[in-house]
């Protein structure tokens, strides 16, 4: 019985958290940027995370299982990607910024790494019925001899390096530092449908319009005519 068990267990350890994060980043990117973005096939073993040039993001995520996200961008790579993430969101060219170390670059890479890691930790909810929640993403410009180590102290920390490319095959780098953690499924179930939100806004504002034309129903016009005759109308 132990044998059947096993094998009807679903292990999902750190490669798949790893997938699920980069699936994140793809999307959520891509949506923001309305151009393609994809990652390597390969993924690295390092022992530490780092901050490196040219801009350095970071989030750290507790609960379930605790761990810490990096993001570093080149110059070329923050850049394309905040362009046209303003651009889709339909602000003229002229009214850019044109330099990486500008507040702004900084602020709309802060806010694009938010919705990532937004988008991963709801999965996590749903896939994994776990709960990790974030802290703020904190954002640096880096001189480029400047590499800061970040020390999520887990007690025993896997690390890993994912490489990601741009439409325009500029290259930015995820490194992901989690426990050494597996989920196992004790039993079968579905795991949650993502809800969209503008589908739930649309729906409910269907329920909430009433059409002007709408003719009541006979009860209610019999009803309406029975109050104002007995008013004298």
């Amino acid at each position: 019985m132990s044998e059947t068990r096993q094998e009807s267990e679903v292990v999902y350890g750190t490669e798949d958290i790893l997938t699920s994060l980069c699936n994140s980043v793809t999307r959520v990117l891509s949506v923001a940027t309305q151009s393609r973005l994809h990652y390597s096939g390969m993924v690295q073993r390092i022992t530490k995370t780092s901050l490196k040039p040219d801009i350095g993001c970071f989030v750290l995520f507790d609960g379930g299982f605790s761990g810490l996200v990096v993001l570093n961008f080149s110059a070329a790579a923050a850049m394309e990607i905040y362009e046209s993430y303003m651009l889709t969101m339909g602000m003229p060219k002229s009214a850019l910024s044109h330099s990486h170390t500008s507040d702004e670059v900084s602020n709309i890479m802060g806010e694009l790494m938010n919705q990532i890691v937004g988008d991963f930790t709801g999965k996590v909810r749903r896939e994994l019925q776990t709960n990790i929640t974030q802290n703020q993403p904190k954002m640096l410009v880096l001189n480029k001899q400047v590499v800061l180590s970040v020390d999520a102290q887990l007690d025993q920390p896997e690390v890993r390096r994912v490489t990601f490319y741009t439409d325009k095959s500029n290259i930015f780098y995820l490194e992901l530092a989690i426990d050494r953690t597996e989920f196992i499924r004790l039993g079968n179930f579905a795991a949650e449908e993502e809800v969209n939100p503008d589908d739930v806004i649309a729906q409910a504002q269907a329920q909430t319009q009433t059409p002007a034309t709408a003719t009541p129903p006979k009860a209610e016009q019999d009803d309406h005519e029975a109050l104002l005759k007995s008013l004298g109308m």
